[in-house]
């Protein structure tokens, strides 16, 4: 993102000074030196300070300054500039190596800060404050740092951040530890303040602008070069995972800008099984190999499974966040012994047919299972570099109809002696077979999360035979991918209507009080000789009947939507017809 072409010289200075945060060489300096020459403005402070900034990263590139430019922005910095003002006049003075009175600078901006309290206005007078002398009284800039952590967003506890984003976060984290090397005060933020402010910082992987891309580059540069906290990244170079091929744990530790920490020492504090909770190592180094540190794990020869390591990086005391919780798995491959495929007569009359299997070969010829003779699977499972019983998570017997596609499953359990066995019944399985007969091929499925080979394997044809009067009328296909049958809903019936006597009574019952209403305006003598024929009397009265009338369409035939639509016309036309009747009526009074 900072590599991008610039358009305008800020531009270039959040470029060019992010490179140089993250100590990246620019790709043509001379052209970026050319490009700040020909672009800034003497008349501007910002100009001032972006150019400033920015040939600082450049070798060899000078912009000179007349006498008239250094006492603008002299004059700058006073109580009557703003923070970013004094900021930017400052930090312009100080990049082209221009002498500064600190004590009255500081005076300045110590003025203008408390009438300012923003965030961002903290945040530079924290950097402002670094290009002052250290001979000036810099304590009470210093702890601003306190309070700006006081105002940090905690959110969830697991980031912390300003509410003003991202970039305004990154710009306090790099000020905050440049301000604190300046003055060799450790700045006032906790360890888990820092873990939490490097997670919401480095949060985000791609940038829209180049400032916030120069906000997060600084801050990475600062945790990653400064005197008092060393954020330490431990990550497995690879997979955490080993096994006899690979029987090396890999581990790459180093700061926020990926260098690696080759001063480091690194120490599994101890190994344990996940499962058992049981501790197989403890207090082994980690031998350095190039940029790697690495520990041989499988030596210990540990069963396969997962195992919960807990590791230090100590050679620092700035290392923070240098402890670590890492899962490491540890695979094997499975082997399958004692694979034996029988008949079973079952009134025992007759001896059981055994066949033996070897993996992958597959049984020759067929093997049946009807109401005279149950089908039998069983066989072990052992890890073929120990030697040792295993127990997957996973092991199945599937069965697939070779002529319908239908399929059956089911789970293979071990014994107590850590056999597995699979007796087919057809009396008590014809259930899951939809008593569908056929030869069906049978597969034995082994898998889990630490096997190197799981097993697909096709071990036998199996002919199962259900009774005549079990089988059904049509053999459907088990395929769960096609069209299901429509669901035809079936409502409810409305109910009757009450009888028209009923509805035309109360109808009447309704209409009662208005005929009431045309007898007494007869009896008392209703005048209506007042009455306006002007179009606006007309429209409201007629606006007025079709706003009823509105209310009898809406009972019969519209909905409330349709009818709130058409009222809002209807009641826009009668309101400023009713409006202009009224005021004419109040002229002729």
């Amino acid at each position: 993102a900072l590599e991008r072409p610039f358009g305008d010289l800020r531009a270039a200075f959040h470029g060019l000074a992010g490179l140089g945060c993250l100590g990246a060489r620019v790709p043509d300096e001379q052209a970026a030196c050319n490009f700040i020459k020909s672009n800034v403005d003497s008349s501007s402070i910002d100009s001032l300070f972006y150019a400033a900034q920015s040939i600082r990263v450049l070798s060899g590139c000078e912009v000179t300054i007349s006498n008239e430019t250094r006492e603008f922005l002299l004059g700058a910095v006073s109580e009557d500039s703003s923070v970013s003002q004094i900021f930017h006049a400052v930090g312009a003075l100080s990049g082209f190596g221009l002498p500064l009175a600190s004590q009255e600078a500081l005076s300045a901006l110590t003025a203008r800060l408390s009438k300012e309290e923003s965030v961002l206005a903290t945040i530079q007078a924290l950097e402002t404050a670094s290009y002052l002398s250290q001979q000036a009284d810099l304590s009470g800039i210093v702890e601003e740092i306190e309070d700006l952590v006081a105002r940090l967003d905690d959110l969830g506890g697991v980031y912390l951040q300003f509410e003003e984003g991202i970039e305004t976060t990154a710009l306090f984290v790099a000020a905050a530890y440049k301000l604190s090397d300046h003055v060799g005060t450790e700045p006032a933020i906790k360890e888990d303040q820092i873990i939490q402010l490097m997670n919401a910082i480095f949060s985000k992987k791609n940038f829209e602008t180049f400032s916030e891309a120069y906000s997060v580059a600084c801050a990475a540069g600062s945790l990653s070069r400064n005197r008092y906290h060393l954020p330490v990244i431990i990550v497995p170079d690879g997979p955490a995972a080993v096994s006899h091929h690979q029987p090396v744990l890999r581990l790459q530790v180093t700061d926020v800008m990926s260098q690696p920490l080759t001063q480091a020492s690194v120490k599994l504090d101890y190994a344990k099984s996940a499962s058992t909770k049981a501790t197989v190592l403890q207090q082994t180094e980690f031998a350095l190999s190039g940029d790697i540190f690495e520990l041989n794990f499988m030596s210990i020869k540990p069963a396969s499974g997962y195992y919960d390591f807990s590791i230090s990086v100590d050679g620092d005391n700035r290392f923070i966040a240098n402890k670590v919780e890492l899962k490491v798995k540890v695979s094997t491959e499975v082997g399958i012994t004692n694979v034996d495929l029988s008949t079973v007569d079952k009134d025992q009359s007759i001896a059981p047919k055994t066949t033996r299997v070897a993996y992958p070969a597959k049984a020759k010829g067929s093997f049946t299972a009807d109401s005279h003779q149950n089908f039998a699977l069983s066989f072990q499972l052992v890890d073929v570099n120990s030697g040792v019983e295993l127990i997957p998570h996973q092991t199945f017997v599937r069965l697939h109809n070779q002529k319908t596609g239908q399929e059956v499953v089911f789970v293979a359990e071990p014994d107590s002696k850590n056999i597995y066995k699979f007796e087919l019944d057809t009396s008590e399985r014809k259930t899951e077979f939809d008593s569908a007969s056929g030869t069906y091929t049978l597969y034995l499925i082994i898998g889990d999360a630490t096997l190197e080979n799981p097993i697909l394997w096709n071990v036998a044809d199996v002919v199962i035979k259900f009774p005549e009067e079990d089988a059904p009328s049509t053999v459907q296909s088990k395929n769960l991918f096609v069209p299901k049958p429509e669901i035809q809903h079936l409502f409810r019936e409305p109910e009757k209507r009450p009888p028209t006597v009923v509805s035309n009574t109360f109808t009447a019952l309704i209409l009662s009080p208005l005929l009431l209403l045309l007898i007494l305006w007869i009896k008392i003598g209703a005048n209506i000789s007042n009455f306006s024929f002007a179009p606006s009397t007309i429209v409201f009265h007629m606006g007025h009947a079709a706003m009823l009338g509105l209310m009898y369409v809406y009972w019969t035939q519209l909905n409330m939507f349709q009818t709130l639509k058409y009222l809002a016309i209807l009641g826009g036309v009668t309101f400023l017809a009713g409006n202009r009747m009224l005021a004419q009526k109040a002229v002729k009074r």
